[in-house]
């Protein structure tokens, strides 16, 4: 299941290294993809470029989506994200009914998608939404780690 969305999750790690060359933002990216398979959002880690706390990979792309549709409503549409999204961003996901979250690597520290939260799957919150962890896992693991290497 998870090589379906691969190309997709290829087109992510490039938002994410984009994010890491120009801003030096933490490399996480991401993609909304429609149902008819075509890639309408992008988004990437701004907060270092924008200043803004909110600015995650997948906010920004939702807020892209949605601002080219017109609707907040992204029913039938897929997030692909290289990290497994946050509180905030599971949130987001949620609000925005998207109907399916592809991530790459797990985040153990504040992950929401089925580490140590599992928000976006919560059924109390509204949306019943598919998630499908690992796709690209070790390029997405091996990409965050190089950065943080780097910092240190």
């Amino acid at each position: 299941m998870g090589a379906k969305w691969e190309p997709y999750m290829r087109a992510a790690l490039v938002e994410a290294q984009i994010a890491m060359d120009v801003s030096s933002d933490v490399p996480v990216g991401a993609v909304i993809v429609d149902a008819a398979g075509e890639i309408i959002a992008r988004g990437r880690n701004e907060k270092e470029l924008s200043g803004d706390p909110t600015a995650h990979a997948e906010i920004v792309a939702i807020r892209e989506a949605s601002s080219l549709l017109r609707d907040w409503r992204l029913e039938g549409m897929t997030l692909v994200v290289t990290l497994e999204p946050c509180v905030m961003c599971a949130g987001a996901i949620q609000a925005a009914r998207l109907q399916r979250v592809v991530f790459g690597a797990w985040d153990e520290k504040v992950g929401a998608s089925g580490s140590l939260y599992d928000l976006v799957r919560d059924k109390r919150l509204g949306s019943e939404i598919e998630v499908i962890p690992g796709v690209l896992e070790a390029e997405a693991s091996s990409q965050l780690k190089d950065f943080f290497q780097r910092r240190r």
